[in-house]
């Protein structure tokens, strides 16, 4: 089991600062995700994990024990980057034993046959990584990188190179694999999608600030701020400003009114936020109804995503299966007021849906 441990950490280069103090305890033998736009530093915090870079000021600890200073070489950590690096010269299944030899291991052959059929990978041990698509290669060089057994895993957007079938496929296979709880990984994506799907915790960064750690799911449903909910919302959260009218009914600006009883705001000004998904062209009873023009309607994966024009600004629609819907066509589109988010005028959460349900902020 690895503690790691960032405490008031910080990055600069000259005049530039890539990260601001920060402070971060990782669950041991879990996974948590890096997520951020890119330049979020997201690589800065993890190439310092890894013991890849020095930090300008702060402390790095494994286990209770400072490894400011102490390179990656001395290190027993694994990493995995976007490009694929595997061993020109070397075949696949050599690849994949190089670190068991290293560690002099026995049952090498067991071990690799064992690594390969979790990968999907078995039928090209005999060939060259050139021989290989950029998927395969990929595997390989997570296959290495597990082979290696470290307590520390790192993998910095692994999958952003390869086509969306492929990462939907090696999304799936590193969710079961990170699963056995064997190892510490720090997975850094640009994806709130990937996060969702492996888990454990996420830690979302911005501007070379940590914005909220904790359980993904926590995470993802209770945003403390704006940012942390636009940096968790693909496609991106329909955002609307609003201000009180009386009692507990607020006026969407340039848009209709919608009672929200759970709102507990010491200002008359809130931001008012709705994911994609929680849009419907079917109405329900309570709904809240916006007229808006479709702009653009695109297929990704299983989802059709719905860009329209309305009253309130450019809106988005998620909706699941595949749809279509001709531009310039007039729909009312509809949500549930308990679906809403709710930020205060510094942009810190004042109620989300659970608030709604729960009866709670």
């Amino acid at each position: 089991m690895s503690y790691l441990q960032l405490s008031e950490v910080t990055k600069s280069v000259g005049a530039d600062v890539h990260l601001y103090p920060m402070s971060l305890n990782l669950e041991p033998n879990a996974v948590t995700i890096l997520l951020g736009a890119t330049q979020a530093g997201k690589t800065s915090v993890m190439r310092l994990m890894a013991g890849l870079d020095m930090p300008s000021s702060g402390d790095i600890l494994v286990d209770g024990h400072s490894v400011t200073g102490v390179p990656v070489r001395e290190r027993n950590v694994a990493m995995v980057y976007q490009q694929f690096i595997n061993y020109p010269s070397l075949t696949v299944f050599d690849n994949i034993a190089s670190p068991l030899k290293l560690r002099h291991e026995s049952q090498i052959e067991q071990q690799v046959h064992k690594l390969a059929k979790r990968l999907h990978i078995e039928a090209f041990l005999n060939r060259f990584p050139s021989e290989l698509s950029g998927g395969q290669q990929q595997r390989v060089a997570l296959a290495r990188a597990l082979a290696k057994n470290a307590p520390l895993v790192f993998l910095d957007e692994p999958l952003v190179n390869l086509d969306y079938k492929l990462r939907e496929e090696l999304r799936d296979e590193l969710a079961l694999l990170f699963a056995t709880g064997q190892s510490t990984v720090v997975y850094a994506t640009t994806e709130p999608a990937e996060a969702l799907l492996l888990g454990g915790y996420t830690a979302v960064l911005k501007d070379g600030c940590l914005l909220q750690y904790g359980p993904t799911l926590e995470v993802f449903r209770r945003p403390n701020s704006l940012d942390v909910a636009l940096a968790f919302s693909d496609p991106p959260l329909n955002v609307v400003s609003a201000h009180l009218q009386h009692d507990a009914t607020w006026q969407l600006n340039h848009g209709p009114s919608v009672v929200l009883p759970q709102i507990k705001a010491s200002n008359s000004h809130v931001t008012l936020g709705v994911r994609a998904a929680a849009l419907r062209i079917e109405e329900k009873s309570g709904d809240i109804a916006i007229s808006g023009q479709v702009q653009l309607a695109e297929i990704s994966g299983t989802d059709t995503f719905v860009h329209f024009h309305c009253a309130l600004g450019e809106w988005v629609m998620q909706k699941t299966g595949v749809h279509f819907f001709e531009l310039g066509s007039q729909f009312n589109f509809y949500f549930d007021p308990s679906e809403i988010y709710v930020f205060d005028p510094e942009s810190k959460l004042v109620a989300s849906p659970q608030s709604f349900t729960n009866g709670g902020a």
